[in-house]
C-alpha cells in the first residue's frame, strides 16, 4: 500500500514556525530589557516557549515520520532529532534555561535545526519516489 503524499503545507508550516522560532531566541535576549514597557513579558516567557517546543515536536515528528513513509530517506530525521533535543534540553536544563546567552544560543540553534529539517523532508517529498516501480 502506497502512503498518501503529505501536504506540502505542514512542511513549510514546520519550517516557517522554527525559523521564526529561531529568530525568537536569537533576537529575545536584546528585547529582555523591552519586555515591561511592552507589556508581553508573559507571551515571550516559559509557558509560551514550553508550549511551542511541544508544537515544534508534535508537528515535526508528524511530519517527517509522514514523509518518511513517502522518500525512505532518513536524512530530514536526522537534522530533526538534534534540533528537537537542543530545544528541549533548552526548555528543561535548569542552568542552562536561566544563562541568557548559552540559552538563546542552544535554542536558535535547535529551531534552526528543525526548520533545516522540515525543509529537507519537503524536498524529499518532491523527489523520487520509492515504490513498487522503482528499480533501486
Amino acid at each position: 500500500m502506497r502512503a498518501r503524499r503529505p501536504h506540502p503545507v505542514l512542511d513549510r508550516l514546520g519550517a516557517t514556525g522554527s525559523l521564526v522560532c529561531a529568530i525568537h531566541c536569537a533576537l529575545l535576549p536584546m528585547l529582555i530589557a523591552l519586555l515591561p514597557s511592552l507589556g508581553i513579558a508573559a507571551w515571550l516567557g516559559e509557558g509560551f516557549e514550553r508550549g511551542f517546543v511541544i508544537f515544534a515536536t508534535l508537528l515535526g515528528v508528524f511530519t517527517l515520520a509522514w514523509g518518511y513513509r513517502r522518500h525512505r530517506v532518513v536524512r530530514a530525521l536526522g537534522i530533526l532529532i538534534p534540533g528537537l533535543a537542543a530545544l528541549w534540553i533548552g526548555v528543561l536544563y535548569a542552568p542552562l534555561h536561566h544563562a541568557l546567552l548559552p540559552h538563546a544560543i542552544t535554542m536558535t540553534l535547535g529551531g534552526t535545526l528543525v526548520g533545516m529539517a522540515h525543509l529537507a523532508n519537503l524536498r524529499l517529498n518532491h523527489g523520487h519516489v520509492h515504490n513498487a516501480s522503482c528499480a533501486h
